[in-house]
């Protein structure tokens, strides 16, 4: 708009100055006609009168044309330039001509308008009277008037142009009005997009005109609902996107070029043990261990590198504080964008550990039962020697033998006793019954205590049994015998090598069914070991461990629907310590009792305090 103000005035300016110079050229164009032909008339009438020295007469004239309008002055002067007759008395007979009027009079011939120094003009004309001049006749013009005709003229001229550039400005207010004003409210719209993408409530942008600035405003409106209909299609996929990453059953990782953490997902940051904020913007070295930091940062320098993907990488992680070592499976990739550069580099982390336990416990799981096999073909083999010798010991008793021949005889069908008691109970581990039978739980933990006798001895263990007579119940025996053998083989081993006090404890309980306590003064567990125990494939022992134990006997426990219990205490300074596993078995296999407590206080250790 004001360019548009100043161009007016500019043209409008020009305009009215080549108009202004125009029309006084003309003005006075017309009044130096005007003047020369008033001095002409003048010399023409004077001629005579000038001869004659009719003064008056002459004076009469010059009146009467200093009145006409356009006029100032008027004098008659003779050939030196005195007055002879003017319109101001006080100017006759006087010499008023200069030097220079002298002198260009003399070559003048006819009416002519005469230029002074000062820019003023006068109209002078010879009279002539036979062909010689007499005289001059002097009319001096009025410039007032041709300056208020020019004036007038310039005030219209003003006058038109204050009229036309505010003519056109309201019109051009008005053009510009309907174009800024659509243009205004697309510029509002892009800055409320701008501030908030997701806000497209005040859309589609009203059109009520046919122009430029609607056609505009209906393309905007359509940019703006296609915008949003790929939004929409965006945040769905990258919905479904999240989604996937967040509940895979797999670690998402993405990096940059410094192996800092631009992206994870929920899985891998639980794996790590960290929330996803605390992922992003760390290195690989800040969240992996050193181990399995070098490898991924290796490999994905490589990715970043060569742009090829790696596969199959596996990574181990060192034992931790409970003897437990993990491993993954990576697979790295790079990203690349439009221009075919790698931004960023992807990892696909599999947890594997759980596999290799798994795998690793199947082939002890298979060597043990392999060997137990073998253990019970070989108890069964030696059954049949064992008999024979059985056979021949007794009838060497019943000859006649001396004093130390037959001691020996005793001590020889003593150890062949035992022995063939321990090949049974090897029988019987292999040979598991298929329905439940009435069995004494005091013979089944016996029997027991004859397979590890051997190690009772050499840990140098006490053994203290309190069993109530009689107590029986309707279980299957070869699994009972595997849990207990578990409980004393565990409270065996926390005894190692220090030797110590395993104690066994079998009573009625109030409401039916049987309670049995093992305890024993070894180790003793701490409570995060405690809350494990239970678990697969989780072992203290390392190598010598399956971690299937426990795990086994808590399934016997609950296929017998009972309940297993225990409490230990790590052993101290003071040397005191131990753990204490209470069994509680209903009357029948399937029936689903409750004990009235689920420890009492003799159970506690049997007290591990009062058993040292």
């Amino acid at each position: 708009m004001a360019g548009l103000i100043v161009f007016e005035v500019l043209v409008l300016a020009a305009f009215s100055v080549a108009l202004i110079r125009e029309q006084r050229t003309e003005l006075h164009s017309r009044t130096e006609q005007r003047l020369e032909f008033q001095a002409r008339s003048l010399a023409a009438q004077l001629g005579g009168g000038l001869e004659a020295g009719k003064i008056d007469s002459m004076r009469s004239v010059v009146n009467t044309l200093r009145d006409a309008p356009g006029i100032k002055a008027v004098q008659i002067t003779d050939r030196q330039g005195r007055t002879l007759v003017s319109s101001d008395p006080e100017a006759t007979g006087r010499l008023t001509l200069s030097a220079a009027e002298r002198k260009y009079l003399r070559e003048l011939t006819s009416a002519t308008i005469f230029q002074l120094d000062d820019g003023a003009r006068e109209a002078v004309a010879p009279v002539r009277l036979d062909g010689l001049t007499r005289g001059y006749v002097w009319i001096y013009p009025d410039e007032s008037l041709d300056r208020a005709e020019l004036d007038k003229l310039l005030f219209y001229t003003l006058l038109s142009a204050l009229f036309g550039v505010a003519g056109c400005t309201v019109l051009a207010s008005l053009m510009a009005r309907s174009i800024t004003k659509p243009l205004s409210t697309l510029m509002q719209a892009t800055r409320a997009l701008i501030r908030n993408p997701e806000d497209t409530g005040g859309f589609p942008l009203q059109v009520r005109a046919t122009n430029e600035a609607a056609d505009l405003t209906t393309a905007f409106n359509l940019m703006v609902a296609s915008m949003h209909e790929q939004r929409t299609g965006l945040s769905d996929a990258l919905a479904l996107l999240d989604s996937m990453l967040a509940n895979a059953p797999i670690g998402f990782a993405f990096f940059d070029r410094r192996l800092r953490f631009v992206r994870v997902n929920q899985f891998l940051a639980a794996m790590n043990g960290l929330p996803v904020n605390r992922h992003l913007g760390r290195t690989v070295g800040e969240i992996f261990e050193t181990r399995i930091a070098k490898a991924l940062e290796e490999n994905i320098g490589k990715v970043f590198d060569e742009g090829h993907a790696v596969q199959d990488l596996e990574l181990l992680s060192g034992a931790n504080e409970r003897s437990e070592i993990r491993s993954w499976l990576a697979n790295i990739y790079p990203v690349r964008t439009e221009a075919h550069v790698v931004r960023w580099v992807g990892v696909i982390l599999v947890d594997t550990s759980e596999r290799r336990r798994t795998e690793d416990t199947l082939r002890r799981t298979e060597k043990l039962a392999a060997a137990g096999k073998l253990a019970a073909t070989i108890a069964h083999e030696i059954n049949n020697p064992l008999e024979s010798i059985t056979n021949l010991v007794y009838l060497i008793r019943q000859r006649p033998l001396d004093k130390a021949s037959a001691q020996y005889a005793d001590q020889a069908q003593h150890e062949l006793a035992r022995v063939s008691e321990i090949t049974q109970q090897m029988l019987r581990f292999y040979r598991q019954p298929t329905t439940p039978s009435l069995t004494s739980v005091s013979d089944l933990l016996d029997s027991i205590l004859t397979l590890q006798q051997g190690r009772v001895a050499a840990l140098h263990v006490e053994v203290v049994r309190r069993y109530e007579p009689h107590v029986g119940l309707l279980c299957f025996a070869g699994e009972l015998r595997q849990l207990f053998a578990n409980l004393t083989g565990n409270a065996l081993d926390a005894m190692t090598p220090d030797g110590g006090r395993l104690m066994l404890r079998v009573r009625h309980a109030r409401d039916g069914g049987v309670r049995v306590t093992v305890g024993d003064t070894g180790s003793g567990m701490t409570r995060q070991i405690r809350e494990r125990i239970f678990e697969p494939f989780f072992t203290t022992k390392e190598t010598v461990g399956t971690g299937l134990g426990l795990w086994v006997s808590a399934e016997i426990v609950n296929k017998h629907k009972g309940k297993i219990r225990v409490r230990s205490r790590v052993r101290g300074r003071d040397g005191k310590g131990g753990t204490v596993f209470m069994v509680f078995l209903p009357a029948v296999p399937g029936e689903n009792s409750r004990p009235e407590k689920q420890i009492t206080e003799q159970d506690r250790l049997i007290s591990v305090e009062s058993a040292r």
